[in-house]
């Protein structure tokens, strides 16, 4: 499909303002997505292979966008992170911010620093029957400061 076979304008977008029933940061929903953010940040940090396979929603439909790598599809994901080695992994997180939008959808955004790297890390996350999953994420290093 390509931008000209697209509608217009979609029949939501026709109501005055079609977020208006969506609540944003449930406070019942935001605990539960920055659990699921920490529990992948852990992960993350540790290496467990295992944890962050099972917190990326398992689909063809995931992405994820690295440094240096454009991931299509769950198995992508998974071959990269069984294959990536972990050496000093430790981060620092800043500026983190998680937005839960409705009762299954949110994203987390933040900035992390290393000795000699800092960068941004986005995320899209979904409810699934299994729990909060990652649908998209965007990992980009910025300029250091000297």
């Amino acid at each position: 499909m390509s931008c000209t076979d697209l509608p217009v304008q979609s029949p939501l977008a026709k109501r005055k303002n079609p977020m208006v029933h969506t609540e944003i940061n449930a406070p019942e929903v935001l605990q539960e997505m920055q659990a699921a953010f920490f529990r992948y940040e852990k992960a993350l940090v540790e290496n467990d292979v295992h944890v962050l396979d099972e917190l990326f929603w398992n689909s063809v439909h995931t992405l994820r966008y690295g440094v240096a790598e454009n991931l299509y599809g769950y198995a992508a994901i998974a071959e990269f992170r069984a294959s990536r080695p972990a050496p000093a992994l430790n981060r620092e997180l800043v500026n983190t911010t998680i937005t839960t939008y409705g009762q299954s959808f949110a994203t987390a955004n933040t900035e992390f620093r290393r000795e000699q790297v800092h960068g941004r890390q986005s995320q899209t996350w979904i409810r699934t029957p299994e729990g909060w999953r990652i649908v998209a994420a965007h990992v980009s290093l910025m300029p250091t400061a000297t």
